[in-house]
Formats: C-alpha cells, sequence, structure tokens
C-alpha cells in the first residue's frame, strides 16, 4: 500500500513539472534568428549613385545645417520614412569623400538608417554624438569613447544572441583614439548604457549599470555596434558628456546648447574616419 502510494505521489510530482514546463513564459525578444534573409530587405543600391566608403552618422542636426549653409555639404541621395525625406549629405575632409547624415533617434530608426545606407554601399562609420553621465564628476562636454554597450534596448537582439553587451570594430575604435591623440583631447574609454526607456532610468537601474562599469547613457550605442557586426562593416562612436543623471534629480546642465562642444566631437569623427 505504501509503496502504491509513493508511485502516486511520484506521478503527480511529475504531472507538476511537466505543467510548470508548459506554462513557462516565452520571451520573443529572446528569440534570436540567424537566418541572412529577412522579408523586407534595406533598400538595393542605386547604380546611377557613387557612394563613397565612409561616413559620420552626426545626431547633431545644427552642426550638419551649418556646413550645408556654408556649402560644405550637399545632398547625394535621400532615404525616406513616414516622417518625411532623410537628406544623406557628401562632403569632402582632408581629400576624402564621405557621407554624413543625422540618423534620428533611438535605437530601431539609427539603425534602419544605418541598414539603408550599408545597403548602398558604404562601409565603414564613425558616430558622434552626446550622452548622459552616470559620474557628476565627468564635466560637460568630456569626451567619451565607448568600448562596449550594454543591451538595454530592442533592436540589437534582431542581429546578434542574446548577451549582456555588444562593442565597436577594434579598427574604428583605434581610429578614434590615434585622433584623439593626434589632437590631443583627453578622453575616457567606458561602457555605456543604452536604453530604449528614456524616462525609465530609475535609481536602481542607474545603480547597477554603474556596478557593471558604465559611466554613461544614451539610446543607440548597442544597436548600431549589433547592426555593424551582423553586416560586417566597421564602426566606432564618440561621445560627449552631457546632462546628468547621478544626482537625486536631474540635472540637464543645458548640454544641447553645448555648440561648441557638439563641432568639436563632430571634426574628432570626421579625422577618425579620414583613418579609416
Amino acid at each position: 500500500m505504501l509503496e502504491c502510494f509513493c508511485k502516486f505521489a511520484d506521478i503527480l510530482t511529475d504531472n507538476k513539472h511537466l505543467q510548470e514546463e508548459q506554462m513557462e513564459p516565452t520571451y520573443p525578444i529572446l528569440e534570436f534568428d540567424n537566418c541572412r534573409e529577412a522579408v523586407i530587405e534595406p533598400l538595393c543600391a542605386n547604380p546611377e549613385i557613387n557612394v563613397p566608403e565612409k561616413a559620420v552618422l552626426c545626431f547633431f542636426n545644427d552642426v550638419i545645417n551649418t556646413l550645408v549653409e556654408d556649402g560644405q555639404a550637399s545632398i547625394l541621395f535621400s532615404c525616406k520614412s513616414e516622417m518625411g525625406q532623410h537628406p544623406v549629405y557628401e562632403i569632402e575632409w582632408a581629400g576624402q569623400r564621405m557621407l554624413l547624415f543625422q540618423p534620428g533617434m533611438g535605437a530601431p530608426f539609427a539603425a534602419a538608417f544605418l541598414e539603408e545606407v550599408i545597403a548602398h554601399g558604404c562601409r565603414k562609420f564613425i558616430v558622434c554624438g552626446g550622452c548622459g553621465v552616470l559620474d557628476r564628476e565627468i564635466a560637460l562636454g568630456h569626451v567619451i569613447v565607448p568600448t562596449g554597450a550594454i543591451r538595454d534596448e530592442g533592436t540589437s537582439y534582431h542581429y546578434l544572441p542574446p548577451g549582456q553587451e555588444a562593442a565597436p570594430t577594434n579598427s574604428a575604435l583605434l581610429a578614434i583614439e590615434n585622433t584623439l591623440k593626434d589632437m590631443e583631447v583627453e578622453y575616457l574609454k567606458t561602457k555605456t548604457w543604452t536604453t530604449d526607456g528614456v524616462f525609465r532610468e530609475t535609481r536602481a537601474k542607474v545603480n547597477r549599470r554603474l556596478a557593471e562599469g558604465c559611466l554613461t547613457v544614451e539610446m543607440e550605442a548597442a544597436a548600431l555596434f549589433a547592426v555593424a557586426q551582423f553586416r560586417g562593416v566597421e564602426l566606432g562612436q564618440v561621445l560627449y558628456a552631457g546632462d546628468d543623471l547621478s544626482g537625486d534629480l536631474w540635472d540637464s546642465r543645458n548640454w544641447t546648447k553645448y555648440s561648441s562642444g557638439r563641432e568639436k566631437l563632430f571634426r574628432i569623427a570626421v579625422g577618425a574616419c579620414v583613418r579609416l
């Protein structure tokens, strides 16, 4: 009798484990598919457009507008979305032709825009933009070189298997550092925290990212690094320290009005792109 009871208990336990396995939730963001072919592919290159192999992704529209007004940048082609036309400019720097464009805000948009430019034949990229700091000792305008990005966004998971970080390519990182050294610009190398939730940067998350080695936060780096790795192109990023998230209250530090720092960072990015 006791033996029968034990067998019955074992059956109940096995059924319970089976039910728990069947009820275990799935997370679509972790369902990485390494198939190279997608239902929608980036636009094919237009054979009538002679596209240079290098490009600077500049998040600063004010810098780009100044170049256009001064006749230093002209539209080569445009990408399209429901928000309208997104011009891709051609510039010449140190005798080299390269593309220049504003990649938009947020990981999905920036990744899609990068994909289209890659499809047109561009292969080497340097990105310049701003970031929030998680340490108040990092002064406004200080130059930051991301060595990796914590993947707290969604886009990178469609390009790389689930993991904590994405990284720039070695050659792009070296080009940025050599340019900064030649220009005698002090800089800080660190991991950055890429997040989709600009209004969900809680104190607990900030502390966790600090513990993981991040000193900055932004919205695109991890996705751009992931796209570059998936497509086999060169890409690195340089940032400047903007708003401060280290205190109990957010401090904007008027970082979007730091025009001299934005132009300086653009010149660093272009110089690094020339080196690639």
